[in-house]
């Protein structure tokens, strides 16, 4: 079956606002003798004759008054699409933005990113949602408009990323743990019992291989799906928790944490969305914010950061 001539939507509307041939084809600068033939073609398509001849002028019949409003609002549909977008106004912006990220992203950089999207558009509302597994199909059926996580080889090649920052993993243990009473060496860190954290509840990663190197295996004594179950159960045993650093500073209050005594692999924190929302201004509006607020939170911890080491050597000789 072969498709109308959609170009016939915009003759008809004018033929039908001006109510003349010549009229119409002046305004859509056409011959009248072309505009003439489209009449005949629009007459044979739809089956009516549309205008008919009253003394010296045209009158449309009863189906081309009925046509006239609703090709009149097809057609301005139409030139909405095609014109370029409007520049955006970011308070007059009714959406909810569906966010699926990381455990300790929200608790990180979520409160910030709340202030800052509420100050500059009050109509937007953040929902937030769990990252069980890295599957993309959330973002390719639009259930989610942005993501958060590590781009490997198993991220799907259609999403667009950009990268956020980088992260390290340390140890974090209770206050009074026996390991921070004295330099942390590999091998005190691998002699202790460990929490490790795994989606696909696996006990060994790469934290396993880079000790491995050194002549070197730890304690699994049990495995998690989430950072914030690892710190809980460090914060009431003995385990050894090893986590990504920016992603659970909000997390540790209270805990003892450690940069890792050997080296170990750093990870580099991603925005993925699908393509089809590349070019959308209120979606390109809310991955600056993200970015942004990323960006001065990372400058906030390494001032932190930075304070904590000084203050780390005597906090253990007081140990």
């Amino acid at each position: 079956m072969s498709l109308p001539d959609l170009n016939l939507l915009v003759t008809l509307d004018v033929l039908l606002t001006e109510g003349s041939v010549t009229g119409a084809a002046r305004r859509l600068r056409l011959s009248p003798s072309a505009m003439s033939r489209a009449l005949a073609r629009l007459r044979e398509t739809l089956g009516d004759p549309l205008l008919v001849r009253a003394g010296r002028g045209l009158v449309p019949t009863p189906r081309a008054l009925e046509l006239r409003e609703r090709v009149s609002h097809l057609v301005q549909g139409a030139e909405a699409v095609l014109r370029p977008a409007e520049k955006l106004d970011l308070k007059r912006l009714v959406r909810t933005f569906t966010l699926r990220t990381s455990e300790g992203f929200v608790e990180s950089f979520g409160p910030a990113l709340i202030e800052r999207t509420g100050a500059e558009a009050p109509g937007v509302r953040l929902r937030f949602v769990a990252k069980p597994d890295k599957d993309s199909g959330p973002l390719r059926a639009g259930a989610v408009d942005l993501e958060t996580g590590v781009v490997d080889e198993d991220t799907s090649p259609e999403l667009r990323t950009q990268a956020l920052f980088r992260d390290r993993f340390i140890g974090v243990v209770r206050s009074d743990h026996p390991l921070g009473r004295a330099k942390i060496t590999p091998a005190r860190y691998a002699a202790g019992r460990h929490v490790v954290f795994s989606r696909r509840g696996v006990a060994k990663g790469r934290i396993d291989e880079s000790l491995a190197a050194l002549g070197l295996a730890r304690e699994v004594v049990t495995i998690v799906g989430g950072f914030a179950t690892a710190i809980a159960l460090a914060r009431a045993t003995d385990l050894i928790a090893t986590v990504p650093d920016h992603h659970t500073r909000s997390l540790r209050d209270g805990l003892f944490s450690f940069a890792l005594p050997f080296a170990a692999p750093e990870i580099t924190v991603s925005l993925l969305w699908h393509p089809r929302l590349d070019a959308d201004p209120a979606h390109r509006w809310l991955r600056d914010s993200v970015r942004e607020v990323v960006a001065g939170g990372e400058e906030t911890a390494a001032r932190s950061g930075r304070a904590g080491q000084r203050r780390e050597p005597r906090k253990r000789r007081r140990g």
